[in-house]
């Protein structure tokens, strides 16, 4: 449209409204935008930040499996010897068992079993007749003579076996003991891992989230920015706009070129694409 002094103010009327209403426009999506932006800038933040202590857990966690499996290893030789005296003072015991009779008759000739078969044997010729009322008191004499031979032999018998059977039995605790703390051990250093790998897997689960947030937060800021812009070449059409208005009646080439400036400033708002000459035009001004 060719501007001329009657049509002037209606020109600049319309050109006003339609840029003031794309300011505001401008303005109220861009910190619509902007909102949205801080929201997702705090959300990342956040989560990053649950994944830096929980990054800080997992290593505490790592060095606590890692020394607990430094001490299993300790443990498990620790039992082995354990194990091993306790199956050497088995071997005692059954060699104490297999041997206290040839081991007890070699220090008396005899062993309290074959007293023990002696005197079933006198006692069953008694029973059935085998020994007359005239040699009843040699038996009677034998007899008693026989028990106590076989009450102190069986009383050291029995303490020798006891002797080993005790060292047995402190053995087998002594082995039981290291077995468990090599089973506490295990288990600490087990809680520890699965923990561990919880925490590693929520850390993943974590920096993914931050990662969508992150893209969001660009992708927003983005759009952000081309609004603000936009409002910023609506501002200053505003105030070409305004420029041209106080110039009007007067220095007329002037009030020529910011119409043109303003002419181009709202064809650059519709999306327009602007020849090198306009745009000297802008920069001139």
């Amino acid at each position: 449209m060719e501007l001329n002094q009657s049509n002037f103010s209606d020109v600049f009327e319309t050109k006003t409204k339609a840029v003031s209403d794309k300011l505001a426009d401008y303005k109220t999506r861009r910190d619509e935008l902007n909102v949205k932006v801080r929201g997702k800038l705090d959300k990342r933040n956040e989560i990053n930040s649950q994944v830096k202590e929980l990054i800080t857990e997992v290593q505490k966690q790592k060095s606590l499996r890692n020394e607990a499996n430094g001490k299993v290893a300790e443990l498990r030789k620790i039992r082995l010897e354990k194990t091993n005296e306790l199956k050497k003072i088995r071997a005692q015991l059954r060699d104490s068992v297999e041997n206290k009779d040839s081991d007890a008759g070699k220090k008396s000739g005899t062993s309290s079993r074959k007293i023990r078969e002696q005197m079933n044997k006198l006692e069953w010729r008694h029973q059935t007749g085998q020994i007359g009322p005239k040699k009843e008191r040699d038996f009677f004499a034998t007899m008693k003579r026989l028990q106590a031979e076989f009450n102190t032999l069986k009383k050291k018998e029995e303490t020798s076996s006891s002797s080993v059977l005790k060292e047995v039995k402190q053995a087998e605790k002594r082995q039981q003991k290291a077995h468990d703390a090599v089973t506490d051990a295990s288990e600490k250093s087990e809680e520890c891992h699965s923990l561990m790998m919880e925490l590693s897997n929520e850390v993943d689960r974590l920096r993914g989230l931050a990662n969508s947030e992150h893209i969001g937060l660009t992708s927003t800021k983005g759009d952000a920015d081309d609004l603000h812009n936009r409002y910023i070449i609506s501002l200053r059409c505003i105030h070409s706009m305004q420029d041209i208005l106080k110039l009007s009646g007067s220095k007329k080439d002037q009030v020529s070129e910011r119409i043109d400036v303003t002419d181009l400033m709202s064809r650059l708002m519709e999306g327009q694409t602007l020849s090198d000459e306009d745009m000297m035009l802008l920069q001139r001004n």
